[in-house]
């Protein structure tokens, strides 16, 4: 549940989508948490065994290179 929680205000900060609804974000989040762990360290406020800070960093750089790629996928097709 953090997970979506995480994944859905990475989209909220981004302004962007994050493609598969609920599911789309609870593995944005999770991805995203390991990401800004695996970068950032395991600092900051810690929720169900997620470093909040960290986590939310890195799920938003994973909704805005999955956005870019998403973009990049529809215009090409479209071209």
């Amino acid at each position: 549940m953090i997970g979506g929680i995480i994944g859905w205000l990475a989209g909220a900060i981004t302004g962007r989508d994050v493609p598969g609804g609920i599911i789309g974000n609870i593995i944005a989040g999770f991805v995203g948490a390991w990401l800004g762990t695996l970068v950032f360290g395991n600092f900051g406020p810690k929720i169900g065994g997620f470093a909040i800070i960290p986590a939310i960093i890195g799920s938003i750089i994973l909704v805005i290179i999955v956005s870019f790629i998403m973009g990049k996928t529809r215009k090409k097709r479209n071209d």
